[in-house]
């Protein structure tokens, strides 16, 4: 087998499995959410209490994390090939467990319906387009380098790149964040927070930071295609 071919089927087996965990995620939510009475997550006291099912949904969250990471350290040769599988590992794991709710109970109607999207180390908020969009350029990034044999960045642009990455994703959580943060500085219950403002400008801004190893990877193939 080629590296060429070998790549590709490697880039075919990480989006299976994120497929298949996708799945696995959306049933779990399926199965809360219905324990809790939120089949719909945004209505009036979104995060009931439960007990000992917080505390379990937060350890499922971060053994999800840890999960998509695993998958692409075991699929990549280099550091940087591992980064690019577990992000592409992630990007269509977060569209597929989307693809999953709405096979399984017809929900989200829209992409502007909005989410909980996560829950550590607050609770993240926002409408279901915007991290379908960061998915979505997970999976490029992750594509092109794991597809393409792309090398990291040179030393001299790889601070610039991975700092307006950084940038773009503190904003992007600070976004998502940002109901619950006001509510934890006036010491109020985070739980129960329902966001009715989504800041799409300050969103947009940054995904176009963090399209920042895109656009350069982008522009070094072009250049490479026309020499």
């Amino acid at each position: 087998m080629t590296s060429t071919a070998r790549a590709r089927f490697t880039w075919l087996v990480v989006v299976i499995f994120a497929i298949g965990m996708a799945w696995v995620e959306a049933a779990c939510v399926y199965y809360l959410r219905l324990l809790v009475g939120r089949l719909d997550p945004y209505q009036a006291n979104p995060l009931p209490a439960h007990g000992v099912v917080d505390q379990v949904e937060l350890v499922r969250e971060a053994a999800t994390l840890v999960m998509l990471l695993a998958i692409g350290m075991l699929a990549g040769l280099t550091w940087y090939s591992r980064l690019a599988y577990a992000a592409i590992a992630f990007g269509v794991w977060d569209i597929f467990y989307y693809v999953s709710l709405k096979v399984i109970y017809d929900w989200p109607r829209s992409l502007f319906d909005w989410d909980v999207l996560f829950l550590l180390p607050l609770p993240w908020w926002g409408p279901v387009l915007a991290p379908v969009c960061i998915a979505l350029l997970m999976i490029v990034w992750g594509t092109l380098v794991s597809q393409h044999a792309v090398r990291a960045p040179d030393a001299a642009a790889m601070p610039m790149l991975w700092g307006l990455t950084g940038l773009g994703v503190v904003t992007a959580l600070y976004v998502f964040m940002a109901d619950s943060l006001h509510a934890a500085r006036h010491g109020l219950d985070m739980t129960a927070v329902l966001p009715t403002d989504f800041k799409w400008s300050v969103f947009i801004v940054a995904l176009a930071l963090m399209a920042a190893p895109v656009a350069n990877i982008a522009w070094n193939l072009r250049r490479k295609a026309i020499a």
